[in-house]
């Protein structure tokens, strides 16, 4: 099971959270302010975290920008606000996911099994003795140590970016709709889902592509959706 930071103002949703998460057998590491959860991310071997947006002394879009600074563990946003321009804001601070308050233990429990499951296959290692290799150019993703380089230089994903690229890479020349990706990377029905999909692109061009207004290999085919060029 995980080490889970929680962090919130309100001590309530905090206890509450844990006494979902326990069911689960995670250790649950407890925070109410952004500060407060960086000294425990500094110190702990933390899996996940479930960050508030609206906290004082340093909030959550300000937290999550400082923990991608250095890592990669997932990220899930809770907020008592549902508006879309909300969720993009914390998905473009490095959020993986977005739970609206009030949100059921239900909904919650199975966004971080989800989430936990996808950074568990980030991390691993195969130790079989097949590699699993996949090439665009100078893009290269090797699925057996889950790496991703560009002209042999290594570039640091998120397990949802990891998860995009690599569905892209292994259909080279497919175009794939913001649908069918969210489908795919987050196994639910997409409902309005072309923003969050269209952050997450974003994020993985800025980190594979030299200028990442003129994509070498992530291409958007307008109107349809996205790909990776055979090249």
């Amino acid at each position: 099971m995980a080490n889970i930071l929680v962090c919130d103002d309100d001590k309530d949703i905090v206890n509450a959270i844990e006494i979902y998460l326990k069911e689960d057998s995670h250790s649950i590491y407890k925070a109410y302010n952004g500060k407060e959860a960086l000294e425990i991310l500094a110190k702990e071997e933390i899996q996940l975290v479930i960050l508030d947006i609206m906290m004082p002394e340093m909030d959550g879009i300000e937290t999550a920008e400082e923990i991608r600074k250095s890592s990669t563990v997932p990220i899930i946003f809770l907020s008592a606000k549902s508006e879309e321009d909300d969720k993009i804001l914390g998905l473009n601070a490095g959020g993986d996911d977005y739970v609206t308050k009030p949100f059921s233990p239900a909904e919650l429990t199975a966004r971080v099994r989800s989430n936990l499951r996808r950074y568990t296959m980030l991390g691993s290692i195969n130790e079989g003795t097949n590699t699993h290799i996949y090439n665009a150019g100078s893009l290269c993703i090797n699925d057996e140590t889950k790496s991703v380089t560009v002209d042999g230089e290594a570039v640091k994903l998120t397990p949802i970016e990891y998860n995009i690229l690599l569905l892209l890479i292994k259909n080279k020349g497919t175009v794939f709709s913001t649908d069918k990706i969210y489908e795919s990377i987050w196994n639910e029905t997409p409902i309005a889902t072309d923003n969050t999909v269209a952050v997450h692109i974003r994020h993985i061009r800025e980190k594979i592509e030299i200028n990442p207004g003129q994509p070498k290999f992530l291409k958007v085919v307008w109107g349809v959706g996205y790909k990776i060029e055979d090249l």
